[in-house]
């Protein structure tokens, strides 16, 4: 559909105006200001309730051109009514409108130069090199499955992060796998477990399962293989990624109410509507990191091979080495770890657990890499990263940081019409992307939508590779952290691999490495998440 400007819709609504008032003078003087007010607002409604560009318009007809006209403000005013470009709340305007245009594949360059402050604390860049090397593909790809995984997946290096059925809503959840079939790349379920919204559209799925069991339950909240195996089966689905805790909520479960239990949401999760959806602190089949290995080789045994992973949240860094010493007393390995930042979102979450606790991705994704190379086990495993990463210098950054794969939510919702309105938890939300309410869901146009989902994967992976380029590399594994550079609190410029601990292969096996990595790695034990008293 021709995307009409703001300037253009009120200059139609003018001429309208006018056509209707020299219409009603010449009918009846009586009709004259009726049909000169009324007559173009009416029409003006009835095209927002038809066109399937804009969410907002489809629920709040000839209203919602108020928003879209304070957002075309001229920069100068706008930056002190309403917000600033850089306002990073939790998303700036700049990186909302970078999706924005990169999912309706329209112009997404910037003139006059940078609006970051490259002198501030926590700047960062990516050194570019005098040799830069001209892209010649982008559709970057990683295998995941390790030697024990008998359905390896060949992942894109960019994918959708779980967006659960409930959580968001069916329209949306169609959206983005639709967007992930066109774009052959794949798409996170969330613990809500596999809804017919996820199938319908036949994307790639990687199914989590967290600690409620979701999908794989008995009536009492234990886990169900036989329930586990059916779903595994189904061959949408790709991978399998056990839960331990996510960025915005660590070590806290949550609570559905059951006045907010559909049909729909029942069937899909596999709980009665008759009593609240409770998702506990903590899984109840595994207790240690070697009952975490055991309950892999199960998964994996029940999928029929498919790759078994883990998502998690780093806190204490002893219970992630607990894994990894879990990993080689067992001989057993994760095919996947996704490290979920500090900074990642959700639809609700208490504002202490959010601002406060929880690794940013950064230190976190340095961390777990480093330990695993240390370990002398990082070959087995693929690392992806999530959290508030959005731009093709977000992923440069932390492949620099050790990840082989990356994993957003927030960057999709975006894609289909999300304005960070920030009312997930409510229920209103106004376009229709994080709510079970039908009337406002169906805004939401899944075929226009689904298109910008594919749209947004390719362009930002298009810039990824000149990026890329620019740096004189052809491929995100030959990104290090040599690449990567900070500004300090202290205004001193760090190179990546100075700024994050270089860990040398096997290190931490010998005995070789000081300080806090060394002490947590003798705290930690493969039989018990607590550490040893050393």
């Amino acid at each position: 559909m021709h995307h009409w400007s703001r300037y253009t819709v009120f200059r139609l609504i003018a001429v309208l105006s006018l056509a209707a008032a020299g219409l009603g003078y010449f009918l009846n003087p009586l009709w004259y200001w009726a049909l000169a007010v009324f007559g173009p607002l009416a029409a003006l409604g009835v095209w927002d309730l038809i066109q399937k560009d804009h969410s907002i318009l489809r629920n709040y007809p000839i209203i919602g051109h108020i928003r879209f006209l304070l957002e075309s403000v001229r920069p100068e005013l706008r930056q002190y009514l309403i917000e600033d470009e850089r306002d990073q709340i939790p998303f700036s305007r700049e990186q909302r409108s970078l999706v924005y245009q990169r999912a309706k594949d329209v112009l997404d360059k910037q003139p006059f130069g940078t609006l970051k402050d490259v002198n501030a604390p926590g700047y960062g860049w990516i050194a570019h090199s005098l040799n830069p090397v001209e892209p010649t593909d982008y559709d970057f790809r990683v295998w995941i499955g390790g030697t024990a995984c008998k359905q390896p997946y060949r992942a894109s290096v960019l994918n959708i992060s779980g967006t659960s059925f409930g959580a968001v809503s069916g329209n949306a959840i169609e959206a983005f796998n639709k967007g992930a079939a066109i774009g052959h790349f794949a798409h996170n379920t969330g613990e809500g477990s596999i809804s017919p919204y996820h199938r319908k559209h036949g994307g790639d799925l990687i199914w989590q399962v967290a600690t409620g069991y979701f999908g794989c339950r008995t009536p009492t909240g234990k886990f169900d293989p036989d329930a586990f195996k059916r779903q595994a089966a189904i061959p949408q689905v790709k991978m399998i990624e056990i839960k331990l805790s996510q960025g915005a909520k660590p070590g806290q479960g949550g609570i559905l109410p059951k006045a907010k239990i559909s049909a729909e949401i029942a069937a899909t999760r596999g709980v009665s509507r008759d009593e609240d959806c409770v998702s506990p602190a903590a899984h109840s089949e595994f207790k240690t990191p070697l009952g975490l290995m055991d309950f892999i080789v199960r998964l994996r045994d029940l999928s029929g091979g498919k790759p078994i992973g883990l998502k998690l949240a780093v806190g204490h860094h002893y219970e992630f080495m607990a894994i990894v010493k879990a990993m080689i007393q067992s001989g057993v390995s994760p095919d996947f770890i996704v490290v979920d930042g500090g900074e990642g979102g959700t639809g609700a979450a208490p504002v202490e657990l959010m601002n406060h606790v929880g690794s940013p991705l950064n230190e976190a994704l340095s961390m777990v890499h480093d330990t695993l190379v240390g370990a002398g086990v990082r070959d087995r495993v693929r690392l992806g990263a999530s959290g508030k990463i959005i731009s093709a210098y977000d992923l440069t950054r932390v492949f620099a940081l050790g990840a082989d794969y990356v994993m957003s939510a927030r960057g999709f919702m975006f894609s289909v019409g999300c304005i960070q309105a920030r009312s997930c938890h409510t229920n209103n939300c106004p376009t229709g992307v994080a709510t079970q309410d039908q009337s406002r869901q169906k805004a939401l146009n899944v075929e226009d939508k689904a298109q910008r989902v594919a749209n947004f994967h390719r362009n930002t992976l298009k810039n990824f590779a000149g990026v890329l380029g620019a740096a004189g590399l052809e491929h995100p594994s030959q990104v290090k952290p040599m690449h990567l550079r900070m500004r300090q609190q202290t205004g001193v410029v760090l190179r990546g691999d100075d700024a994050f601990m270089h860990m040398d292969r096997g290190a931490l096996l010998t005995g070789d490495v000081e300080g806090e990595m060394g002490r947590e790695w003798r705290r930690a034990q493969a039989d018990s998440f607590e550490p040893a008293d050393v």
